[in-house]
């Protein structure tokens, strides 16, 4: 499958906190139009996030509800209507009642190319949710409801997927990214605004439905490049104590979650920072991993970020909703402008998860090349070296890397390459996961809003 970001490294993740008193709407815009970071060229990202009461409130309720608490969130209040879904995966037919809420219609700070969408929800046993984005085009016209993903946190009710062969002939959907198609945006055609719809269902009868308490999108409009500026290194060492795990201690485990080893960066990328953030999956919920594999939790990473369309672990928002199934935790997908960005969340307590591929030789110390791989970054030496854990390692102890920040740089930010047969390939662009508390401290609120998340 051709895609216009490589696969195998999925979704940025960008972070919104989850009270309105410390993030205004009116946060998000102002962070859109901040500033350049050093060694970048403009703003070419726009975040856009409802997770506060009064985020709820807004958009059309269709049988949805907004509830309030620590954590606001969309519920289903009364129904509103029934329907049957076939699963794909399993060809099971299923009744499900189901309620809507449509969000208002957001203006892009920029004209975006690319859009991908975010969600964090609770999904008790049956039930699950469904999330679309609709854009409007420079000419005025709409375009049909995608769908982003079908979601559930288990795979007992259905099997979480994405949606092949969507397309208006101006835009399609690439597994989680909806993309302005070669030949329109050549034209001009961009990604002037956008909606968002989440569909909630519940067995019928039962009370027990989804909770959303996130959801949103990043659209951006990243030059095509070979190369990036550079930026400056802050000159201050800084690295968090995240766990260490290798996705090639899992090789050939599980074929049916895609066999293990180098299909597994995504959730092994997450799994180390979910449990930076002290949390880890359950006894109980790793009761069906084999007693002889180790890191356990990595497999069930593996199990419950599985795209059954994709038929791989490696979809962006399926990995930030993994995450924000912990408690307390969100996640989302962004992209960031340069290491300026990452030092300033890295210091702020916030590790990443980066999206970069490139040959060989590309990255000293590597030892492999790869078209999208996953790492997560830890932190930067005084020199600004990027220190990564990066699981494309033999072993748990091997993951701890250094690689030079200039040549890390540009494998991360670039949208252009040569692949080893010299043919131009895409990059992707500054692609990152970003999870954290859902009510971030003061100074991770301020190194959010600095890099444009919030």
């Amino acid at each position: 499958m051709t895609a216009p970001t490589p696969r195998r490294a999925l979704l940025a993740v960008a972070l919104a906190a989850a009270t309105a008193a410390t993030l205004p709407t009116a946060g998000r815009a102002a962070a859109a139009a901040a500033a350049p970071a050093a060694g970048t060229t403009g703003t070419t990202v726009d975040n856009r996030f409802w997770y506060a009461s009064a985020h709820w409130r807004a958009g059309t309720h269709h049988g949805t509800t907004a509830v309030d608490g620590p954590r606001p969130g969309l519920e289903i209040a009364a129904p509103a209507g029934r329907t049957e879904y076939t699963d794909p995966h399993t060809s099971r037919k299923s009744s499900w009642e189901y309620a809507t809420w449509t969000s208002p219609v957001h203006r892009s700070t920029v004209p975006a190319t690319e859009a991908i969408a975010s969600w964090n929800a609770r999904t008790p046993a049956g039930s699950w949710i469904q999330t679309e984005l609709r854009v409007t085009y420079p000419d005025g016209t709409t375009g049909p409801w995608y769908v982003m993903g079908r979601w559930a946190a288990g795979d007992g009710d259905i099997r979480r997927t994405s949606v092949d062969g969507q397309s208006d002939g101006r835009t399609t959907v690439w597994t989680d990214t909806l993309a302005v198609d070669g030949p329109a945006a050549a034209a001009g055609v961009r990604i002037t605004h956008w909606q968002l719809r989440l569909t909630l269902y519940r067995k019928p009868g039962t009370t027990a439905g989804p909770t959303v308490w996130l959801a949103g999108a990043m659209a951006s409009a990243v030059p095509d490049r070979f190369t990036v500026p550079a930026s400056a290194p802050s000159g201050r060492a800084h690295e968090l104590n995240v766990p260490r795990y290798s996705q090639e201690v899992h090789t050939g485990q599980y074929p049916q979650y895609d066999n293990g080893g180098e299909a597994w960066c995504s959730p092994t990328s997450s799994q180390m920072i979910i449990e930076y953030w002290g949390r880890k999956p359950s006894a109980a919920s790793l009761a069906w991993v084999d007693p002889g594999y180790a890191d356990p939790q990595v497999c069930h990473a593996a199990r419950s970020t599985y795209d059954a369309a994709y038929k791989g672990c490696g979809n962006w928002p399926f990995n930030a909703a993994y995450a924000a199934t912990y408690r307390d935790l969100a996640g989302v997908v962004t992209r960031l402008r340069s290491l300026t960005d990452l030092e300033t969340l890295v210091a702020a307590g916030i590790p990443a998860i980066t999206s970069q591929s490139f040959r060989r030789e590309e990255l000293t110390g590597a030892g492999y090349g790869t078209a999208g791989h996953l790492m997560t970054v830890i932190g930067f030496t005084a020199a600004g070296d990027v220190v990564a854990n990066d699981p494309n390692s033999p072993d748990n102890t091997s993951v701890r890397r250094v690689y030079k920040r200039r040549e890390w740089e540009n494998v991360w930010l670039r949208t252009k390459r040569y692949n080893a047969e010299g043919k131009t390939v895409s990059g992707s662009g500054g692609v990152c996961y970003l999870y954290a508390p859902a009510r971030p401290s003061a100074a991770q609120i301020a190194a959010l809003r600095q890099v444009g998340v919030l």
